[in-house]
């Protein structure tokens, strides 16, 4: 079943989820002001999912079901889905800015590849489980929160090492039908308005930490969870023309002794196969960052187009301008070139679903993360200063000042100043503004730290046979290739299913160590 964005919202007065924001309790999470953006912006998948332009790329058919689902839930078995995926979030994103749930897919898409492996190394049944919940979410068209990033505590220290053991999720007691959690996660998008919580392993384990190696699903309203929230976006804000539509939440979800049941555990001490599913979510997660950050980037793009014309400037006729708007085009666009590319180089993983190319994902994302910031310095250039010397809405009606400020606040004649006004604080929404800060760290820490693509990136990425090229060239055969760096990636099977290596679980470790997000 395939719901409306209506649905989707009515669907959230079925659960009663504890849930703080500023400090006061919400008693319905569908009804919050505070929260609405943040809904709306979930919603725009549902409804996209159901117009007819849309439904080619917004939904699939489950290889495992034969259904039809929406495209944030499926599981990807061709290069085509990826790029599908890909074009699918960038649509939703030029929309609602970051509409969130393309991280229930990500997290899907990892924990389909992990648990087929954990069942082939230890005889568990967990791809089963998994596939059986998987079936449900998409039966009902779920939304899930992904609970990934632990509150880490002191970051020199591994979990079990940790004084107070809550600063990581872990399994507390194991019981014959099922375990019990506890622990907090610091950082899940779209907390309060989730239907269920995926908690995942945010980092690499040894086998003393194993109880810290945990995978389950959990109802936002299971007995023992507690949300505590920031507002969506800036609600109310008459100055927001965007952020007070659409926006996103994050949440500090506390677990207090919450019970899971067998069906839902989908990884309960596997520590290296935990590592697996850390970096596999990790690749699919940064490979669909990059859709959402170019669907942003097109609302750069267009809102700087608009004042460009409402200041009365030409791109074809001022240089300046026109090569300010290609950079904001060039950067937008490579990143996302990198997407096409690490779907196109996808390999395919024994479960059946294929892996976004782990070297291109990463450097899509890090491009991403740095480049940002030059968007919206960009985003200033072309529009002016206006965008932060507006006076505020209020004055737009204020009988007093209403008149004179129209007529020196406008630019071509032939477009109303209310009309330029409204642009620039769109930008400023985008680019300047409280939120505005807040897109800008997400983009930079989101799904790891810059640290955590580069070190990926080194790790994936063939030197070595580069280095053979040039010996090859100056004619001294292949190199010892134990005598420099190890040869890259790590590979457990034939058909290119990463695991993590020795060396890489190290890298995994410092590299979450840094991450700021999960």
């Amino acid at each position: 079943m395939l719901m409306t964005a209506a649905d989707y919202r009515e669907s959230l007065r079925r659960y009663k989820p504890r849930v703080f924001v500023n400090g006061a309790a919400v008693a319905s999470v569908a009804d919050e002001p505070l929260l609405a953006p943040g809904v709306a912006g979930v919603g725009v998948t549902y409804d996209f999912a159901l117009q007819p332009e849309h439904v080619p790329i917004m939904t699939a058919r489950q290889g495992t079901s034969g259904k039809t689902v929406n495209r944030m839930l499926h599981i990807n078995r061709s290069s085509q889905d990826l790029l599908d995926k890909l074009e699918a979030v960038r649509l939703v994103c030029r929309t609602s800015g970051c509409a969130q749930r393309y991280l229930t897919h990500d997290a899907l898409n990892g924990l389909y590849q992990a648990t087929r492996l954990t069942d082939d190394r230890h005889g568990t049944d967990y791809s089963q489980r998994f596939l059986n919940y998987l079936h449900e979410v998409q039966d009902q068209d779920l939304t899930l929160g992904i609970a990934m990033t632990d509150a880490k505590g002191d970051r020199s220290k591994r979990p079990g090492l940790q004084a107070n053991a809550d600063v990581y999720v872990h399994i507390k007691e194991r019981r014959p039908d099922g375990i019990v959690i506890r622990g907090t996660k610091a950082i899940v998008t779209g907390a309060p308005y989730m239907h269920e919580f995926l908690v995942m392993p945010c980092r690499t384990h040894v086998p003393a930490d194993k109880d810290f190696a945990v995978c389950c699903a959990v109802p936002v309203d299971a007995p023992g969870v507690t949300i505590v929230a920031r507002p969506a976006g800036r609600p109310g804000d008459a100055a927001a023309k965007f952020s007070a539509k659409y926006g996103q939440s994050v949440g500090v979800v506390m677990f207090d002794d919450v019970f899971v049941p067998h069906d839902r555990v989908f990884l309960a001490g596997e520590t290296e196969e935990g590592g697996f599913l850390t970096t596999s979510y990790a690749t699919h997660h940064r490979h669909s960052c990059i859709g959402a950050r170019a669907g942003f980037g097109d609302l750069l793009i267009g809102a700087g187009a608009l004042m460009i014309e409402a200041n009365g400037l030409d791109a074809e006729k001022h240089a300046h301008i026109r090569e300010a708007m290609v950079e904001l085009i060039t950067i937008t666009e490579s990143f996302y070139a990198c997407g096409v590319a690490s779907s196109v180089y996808c390999t395919k993983d024994p479960a059946g679903s294929v892996m976004p190319d782990a070297v291109f994902s990463n450097i899509g994302k890090l491009l991403l993360a740095t480049k940002i910031y030059d968007m919206h310095r960009v985003a200033h250039y072309v529009s002016g200063g206006l965008i932060v010397a507006l006076p505020g809405p209020d004055e737009d009606h204020n009988p007093e000042t209403r008149a004179s400020l129209a007529a020196v606040m406008g630019g071509r004649p032939d477009i109303p100043a209310e009309q330029r006004a409204e642009v620039a604080r769109l930008i400023e929404d985008l680019t300047v503004s409280h939120e505005a800060g807040w897109y800008s760290v997400i983009s930079l820490h989101g799904g790891g730290s810059p640290e955590a693509m580069k070190r990926e990136i080194w790790r994936n990425y063939p030197v070595m046979e580069k280095a053979e090229l040039v010996e090859n060239l100056l004619g001294r055969g292949l190199v010892d290739q134990g005598q420099r760096v190890s040869k890259q990636p790590g590979r457990c099977c034939a058909t290119g299913c990463e695991v993590p290596t020795p060396s890489a679980a190290a890298a995994l470790e410092q590299q979450h160590a840094l991450s700021q997000d999960g």
